[in-house]
């Protein structure tokens, strides 16, 4: 079963102390981490495929291009949203945005493969030789 581009989901957070890149560690200012924005981005990529894959599947991230435009400050809320744009086999190309309101916060590519879970878990436990394509 392949998926269909155009799948798309949004995820929110309104920025804590525990996401600031001074928590973080990414940095020592009191605004919204890199690494939590790219979670973020993450977490809306999984969400656009998740009640569309097959039995056993799962997908896991491969590549990540992401640009952090602008701080956000704590009690901000961002939103992220990502669309699945290009399929090629097992292989998901997700477009990701990140906004505060109308400021964009971040933008970039996430790219996922779609993966036997079971397989990919035993291999990952070193239980098996590699982690195979489902």
């Amino acid at each position: 079963m392949e998926l269909p581009a155009g799948l798309t989901a949004r995820v929110e957070l309104t920025v804590t102390d525990a996401d600031t890149a001074q928590t973080l560690g990414s940095g020592d200012v009191p605004v919204l981490g890199t690494p939590r924005v790219l979670a973020l981005a993450e977490a809306a990529t999984v969400l656009a495929t998740t009640s569309r894959l097959p039995s056993g599947a799962t997908t896991v991230g491969t590549s990540i291009q992401l640009t952090h435009l602008r701080p956000t400050p704590i009690g901000g809320t961002v939103v992220a949203v990502a669309r699945l744009s290009t399929v090629d086999g097992k292989r998901l190309r997700f477009d990701v945005s990140v906004r505060d309101g109308e400021i964009e916060v971040a933008t970039g590519t996430v790219e996922r493969v779609l993966v036997d879970r079971h397989r990919f878990v035993t291999a990952a436990l070193g239980e098996s030789s590699a982690a195979e394509p489902a």
